[in-house]
């Protein structure tokens, strides 16, 4: 017990987490001493490092097979749990596989099993039918988000995937909505409940701002100009209309990132580097972006368009009032537009008007080396300070993947940090540098 509890503060130490709030505290807990465990908590409380802490306390450090498998929804929370594991520190072998990742990177990652293996249904289906690992091991099965995993788009993959695990001791399923049918196939008995949902809602404000037209975009325009410099998420339902939105901010000189499920991985992957590091401090989105991705702290959303259900909307709702923090949605609604049923007491906020918000100080700098060339956050620091001449105020957010890494430099600085460090040796690599 005694060192459970030293590792779990090194891994704390190591994420630069002080402690452990009460839903994690409670959830370790029934997570180490029940089978069937159902987690529900808002968005951005902490479900990941809840889950994970006893997972990797119970694994056996001689099996050199798969023991965890963790289901979700989307390749970018598979990718996003991956790092977290990774920055954990723990020493077990992490993969995710996910589909539109190349089957060569997935071949050469489960030639050497990982402890534990995050991926999407599809893609872990595809390696069931093809027999990539031994399955015997696997003792526990996380549904990350399993209310999206369950839907009717994922059934077959995942009926297939937990039909064929022979031995399965623990269940872990979380969401941050109150979804309760599950089917029998995940093989649930009698699951104890861990219920964090209304923990901190009235943090959350839903407002309304009106629109004189049918064709919201100039409203959104002035409302984007009145909540001024601050980080949000703009939410639509369609690849074009996000295209269209995409291109009327663009025309009107309001800096954005867009985000949704046509886009290429590495696109999508690269909006949300630059969301994070402030190069962008708006993303216009799908409900691809409402769901377990590591964004920042958010003040407002906005609602361009409405989801079809109630869930999408709380999920949504859920990028901002996180970790007892003030927050607002705004839905844009057309005058004469009636709102569904789930939306009731909405205030209605005047907007007033306000100069177009100013672009960010930052820009992004790709870095043609990663974590797998044994570059650290320290190396690529010490490189743009000292080679390119930066202060550290000039210096922002690093982040290292495992064949590259993303920096962000202030804009006025970066053609000239690229002329001096491009070409330049990072450990033994020689690397590429480049504006995203």
């Amino acid at each position: 017990m005694l060192n459970t509890i030293k590792n779990h503060q090194n891994i704390l130490d190591k994420l630069s987490i002080e402690e452990l709030n009460p839903m994690q505290i409670k959830a370790q807990t029934a997570i180490e001493s029940n089978p069937d465990i159902i987690l529900l908590s808002p968005t951005g409380t902490g479900k990941t490092l809840a889950f994970l802490l006893p997972i990797i306390a119970s694994l056996d450090a001689d099996c050199n097979e798969v023991q965890v498998l963790i289901l979700v929804p989307s390749r970018e929370l598979a990718i996003q749990i991956e790092q977290v594991i990774r920055e954990m520190g723990c020493g077990y072998k992490t993969n995710a596989v996910y589909g539109g990742r190349a089957g060569s990177k997935d071949k050469i990652d489960l030639k050497h099993r990982p402890a534990i293996l995050i991926g999407t249904p599809g893609r872990v289906a595809d390696h069931f039918r093809r027999e990539s690992f031994a399955l015997e091991s696997i003792k526990t099965i996380v549904l990350d988000e399993f209310d999206k995993s369950l839907e009717v788009g994922f059934e077959n993959e995942m009926k297939e995937i937990l039909l064929a695990l022979p031995k399965i001791q623990k269940r872990i399923l979380t969401s941050a909505t109150q979804k309760l049918e599950i089917p029998g196939f995940v093989g649930m008995k009698k699951p104890v409940f861990i219920n964090y949902l209304h923990e901190g809602v009235p943090m959350l404000k839903v407002k309304t701002i009106l629109s004189p037209s049918k064709d919201k975009l100039r409203t959104l325009v002035e409302t984007l100009c009145y909540l001024g410099n601050q980080p949000g998420i703009i939410f639509c339902n369609f690849k074009e209309t996000i295209e269209r939105l995409s291109d009327f901010l663009t025309e009107k000189g309001i800096h954005h990132g867009c985000f949704y499920g046509g886009m290429e991985q590495v696109d999508r992957e690269r909006a949300l580097i630059k969301f994070r590091n402030g190069t962008h401090q708006l993303i216009i989105a799908t409900d691809l972006a409402a769901r377990g991705l590591d964004i920042p702290e958010l003040k407002f959303i906005i609602h361009y368009q409405l989801p079809n259900r109630s869930q999408e909307f709380t999920h949504r709702n859920g990028r901002t009032a996180r970790m007892n923090n003030d927050g607002t949605a705004y839905v844009l609604k057309y005058i004469h537009e009636d709102l569904p049923d789930f939306i009731t007491k909405i205030e209605v906020e005047e907007i007033t008007k306000a100069p177009v918000p100013t672009p960010s100080v930052w820009e992004t700098v790709y870095i043609s080396g990663g974590r797998r060339d044994k570059i650290s956050k320290g190396d690529i620091a010490g490189l743009f300070i000292q080679k390119a001449h930066l202060i550290k105020e000039e210096l922002g957010t690093i982040e290292i993947k495992q064949d590259c890494a993303y920096v962000a430099v202030y804009k006025s600085r970066v053609n000239k940090v690229i002329e001096l460090v491009n070409n330049s040796k990072l450990k033994t690599k020689k690397v590429r540098v480049s504006i995203v």
